[in-house]
C-alpha cells in the first residue's frame, strides 16, 4: 500500500482539496498529523464531508491545536510541545493520504519543521503547486529542499487556473512528473471531488 504526504508550495494552495480528491480516487485512508485552528471545521472534518466512498478511514490527528496560527505558536499558546517521536503513522492495510500544515518550512517547534516530519515518516511527497506570479520560484525552492533532504517526490499536482508556460518551465527544469491538474473549482462538493479525480494519475 502507498503512503503519500501532501504538501504545498505555501499556505492556501489547495492541499486539503487535493487530499480529498486523492483520498476519494484511491479510496485511501486520510490522516492529518497536526491540525492547527478551528477544530469544529478541521481538515479531517472537511475531508469527511467531501468523500463518498465507504472504505476510507479518517484517522485522528496526533496534535489538535486550537489557534489558527503556525503550529509552533499555536502549540505554545495551548501549552503543548510538539514531539515528532510521538507522531506515528496509523496502522492500516489501505493506501494513506497524509496532509501537512502549510509549506515545508512551517515550524513545529523551536528546532523542527514540517520537512523534518516528512523525513521522519519516510513517505513519498506529492507537491501541490498553484499558478500565480512567483509560483515558479516557490515551486523550485520547495523541490530543491525536498531533494536536499533526499525525500522522494512522487510528482506535482497543479491546482487552479492553468498556466501552460509556468507549468512547462517547472516540469522541464525539475524533471519532476506532473500527476495532473485540478480545475478551478467553485462550490466544491462530493460530486466535483469525484469528477476531479479523472484529471489525476497516481
Amino acid at each position: 500500500m502507498n503512503k503519500y504526504f501532501i504538501t504545498g508550495i505555501g499556505t492556501g494552495i489547495g492541499k486539503t482539496l487535493v487530499s480529498a480528491i486523492l483520498t476519494e480516487k484511491l479510496k485511501a485512508d486520510y490522516w492529518k498529523p497536526i491540525q492547527s485552528g478551528d477544530l469544529e471545521t478541521s481538515d479531517s472534518i472537511t475531508i469527511g464531508n467531501l468523500i463518498g466512498n465507504a472504505q476510507t478511514v479518517i484517522h485522528p490527528e496526533s496534535y489538535r491545536l486550537t489557534q489558527p496560527l503556525s503550529p509552533h505558536l499555536s502549540a505554545r499558546l495551548d501549552g503543548v510541545d510538539i514531539n515528532l517521536d510521538k507522531i506515528k503513522i496509523p496502522l492500516t492495510n489501505n493506501n494513506l493520504i497524509i496532509e501537512g500544515a502549510g509549506g515545508l518550512m512551517v515550524p513545529l517547534n523551536e528546532d523542527q519543521l514540517i520537512i523534518d516530519l516528512i523525513k521522519k515518516l519516510e513517505v513519498e511527497v506529492i507537491l501541490v503547486s498553484q499558478n500565480y506570479l512567483g509560483s515558479i520560484n516557490h515551486t523550485l525552492l520547495s523541490i530543491n529542499l525536498l531533494k536536499q533532504y533526499e525525500i522522494p517526490i512522487k510528482g506535482i499536482i497543479f491546482n487552479g487556473e492553468e498556466n501552460i508556460e509556468t507549468e512547462r518551465y517547472i516540469l522541464q527544469y525539475t524533471k519532476i512528473k506532473k500527476l495532473g491538474g485540478v480545475p478551478d473549482l467553485k462550490n466544491i462538493d462530493k460530486e466535483k471531488v469525484l469528477a476531479a479525480g479523472q484529471h489525476i494519475s497516481v
